[in-house]
């Protein structure tokens, strides 16, 4: 296998976005703060990062495993249909990467260890069965993600219980993005768009919640809240009124790099600014990525 077309498989740019999951769980849980950081808090973060790339690239590996019949039809041009890495050797590349994933997790602690083998059975159930559903799909997909978030925030055991339902708002974005990929070959799903562009207001609506119940300094978190919510809904209304497959990619992809801002939302909202500038300083990196490797 050749290096490039093994990271063409696994991402790299939608990698970066979950290393941002992590960090914004870890900024929620509250231990993103310098003075209780030890040499053990930052290897449990670097390791929770590790477990968070394994199992994302995993899950999306698989995803283009179970797909391999339809895209020598729809897509040929993607890795595994063009030959550049068979279909055993992508098997085998996914697993490896799923065990690097929960092994990680378990580095960390037992609780962490459980929810990075949640999280891989959701991405498995999404990849092969769900994604298939217009209903449980969104959700599967979102779960994944929530799980991801929460992933991070486990870095603090004892954390307060009304924290975790944090981890609701990325399944409500990720669902905006499932619905909008729908037919994303084929085009003509406005309605499934403007569907997720009411998600995206929950999500605005979670924040202002947040605010109030939680200790997340709103006033923190504004411009960065701005601007995750300025990407998706310009894409978004493009793909709305321009419904072809070009567009609504493009509205599938930002909404996907997108959460590089909303992580830094939470990172800002509940620990500084400057930290949410640090999660930031992931996106130009993520985009520069997305132009070298396929995102969607």
């Amino acid at each position: 296998m050749k290096l490039f077309s093994v990271l063409q498989l696994m991402r790299p740019a939608n990698i970066i976005t979950a290393i941002a999951d992590i960090i914004a769980g870890v900024a929620i849980a509250g231990f993103l703060f310098p003075e209780l950081w030890t040499q053990e808090m930052a290897i449990k973060l670097l390791l929770l990062i590790l477990a968070t790339a394994g199992l994302y690239s995993g899950g999306i590996v698989y995803n283009d495993v179970f797909d391999f019949k339809q895209d020598k039809i729809n897509r040929p041009e993607r890795v595994i249909p063009s030959g550049r890495v068979s279909l055993k050797q992508a098997k085998i590349l996914g697993a490896l990467l799923f065990v690097i994933g929960v092994f990680s997790a378990f580095m960390v602690s037992v609780f962490s260890g459980i929810l990075a083998v949640l999280i891989l059975l959701a991405a498995l159930l999404y990849d092969k069965v769900s994604k298939h559903n217009k209903f449980f799909g969104p959700i599967n997909m979102g779960l994944c993600r929530g799980g991801n978030l929460i992933l991070g925030m486990s870095i603090n055991v004892n954390l307060e219980p009304k924290y975790w339902l944090i981890g609701l708002l990325p399944v409500l974005f990720i669902a905006a993005i499932t619905l909008t990929a729908q037919k994303e070959t084929k085009g003509k799903n406005k309605r499934a768009i403007i569907m997720a562009m009411f998600l995206d207001l929950t999500i605005v609506c979670g924040f202002v919640l947040m605010g109030y119940h939680l200790n997340l300094s709103l006033k923190k978190a504004f411009l960065f809240l701005v601007l995750w919510y300025g990407m998706n809904v310009v894409a978004k209304l493009r793909a709305v009124l321009t419904n072809k497959p070009k567009l609504i990619m493009n509205a599938v992809k930002m909404g996907i790099l997108s959460l590089i801002p909303l992580n830094a939302s939470y990172t800002a909202g509940f620990s500084s600014i400057y930290l949410g500038l640090l999660v930031m300083s992931l996106l130009p990196l993520s985009i520069y990525l997305s132009k070298k490797f396929p995102v969607t």
